[in-house]
């Protein structure tokens, strides 16, 4: 049972981020365009506002990266760091617990993309196209030394 789980453990992580980037790509794409009904129940962040409109201009190109799995741990890192200053800064002043306070989001996002910046893009990346044609067959992967065997 374990083996079959390591070996889906790639896809998984891959599905997570897809999930993750797309949901938090719309977050911005609401904020910025009025799409998805929009900021805040309707309407857009005015351009340039602080931090609203840098906070959905993070969102909508973080996430589509994330989405992609284009420099996800970059990416992740960003995300993850403008939602943990969305929650000490807007919500966590309200009260402790994101519960109480409307910061589960904020919190939940934080979290899974500190996740991605430590296990990667996982399966169904951009980032791996590039990995796998570096270390494609018939050609030496410099950073692994050459094994003797007797």
């Amino acid at each position: 049972m374990n083996a079959r789980l390591d070996h889906a453990q790639p896809y998984a992580v891959g599905l997570f981020r897809i999930v993750t980037g797309l949901l938090f790509a719309s977050h911005g794409a609401a904020s910025l365009f009025g799409v998805l009904g929009g900021a805040h129940g309707g309407g857009t962040v005015a351009t340039g506002t602080w931090p609203g409109w840098y906070a959905a201009a993070i969102q909508l190109v973080a996430g589509a990266l994330i989405l992609l799995g284009l420099g996800t741990r970059a990416a992740a890192f960003v995300a993850s760091g403008s939602m943990a200053y969305a929650y000490f800064t807007v919500h966590q002043p309200g009260a402790l617990w994101p519960l109480q306070n409307g910061g589960e989001a904020s919190a939940m996002f934080c979290w899974a993309f500190l996740l991605l910046v430590f296990t990667g893009p996982g399966a169904l990346a951009v980032d791996g196209l590039f990995t796998r044609s570096a270390a494609s067959p018939g050609r030496r992967d410099e950073s692994r030394p050459e094994t003797v065997t007797a």
